[in-house]
């Protein structure tokens, strides 16, 4: 077992950044999250997550350029870290482990 826990809202949420990749800002995240999954994710929620995903080490962040769109205010964006990878892959093989485990009885 891995040393790593990663919770579902936060297996998520790396998830989604690494998807969106280079455009992963907090109302992308919350965007694609809502469309993929079919479900309201608070704005609160999000960078709470997103914090102490980065305070982990699994991502880090920079900030943009400033636009006159956002009035001046810049972007943070997110990506996955190496550190952040490694986790993630370690929870994608748990949960394969897992489903492998069923008898093939249980869906039939």
């Amino acid at each position: 077992m891995s040393k790593h826990h990663l919770g579902e809202f936060e297996e998520i949420v790396l998830l989604t950044v690494a998807i969106l990749f280079e455009e992963a800002y907090g109302v992308s995240i919350l965007e694609e999250m809502e469309k993929r999954l079919d479900r309201k994710v608070s704005i609160g929620s999000l960078q709470t997550v997103l914090r102490r995903l980065e305070k982990k080490g699994y991502l880090a962040s920079e900030f943009g350029e400033a636009t006159q769109v956002r009035g001046g205010k810049r972007k943070r964006f997110f990506q996955v870290t190496n550190y952040g990878k490694k986790v993630l892959q370690e929870t994608k093989n748990q949960r394969q482990r897992l489903w492998n485990a069923i008898p093939k009885i249980v869906f039939e």
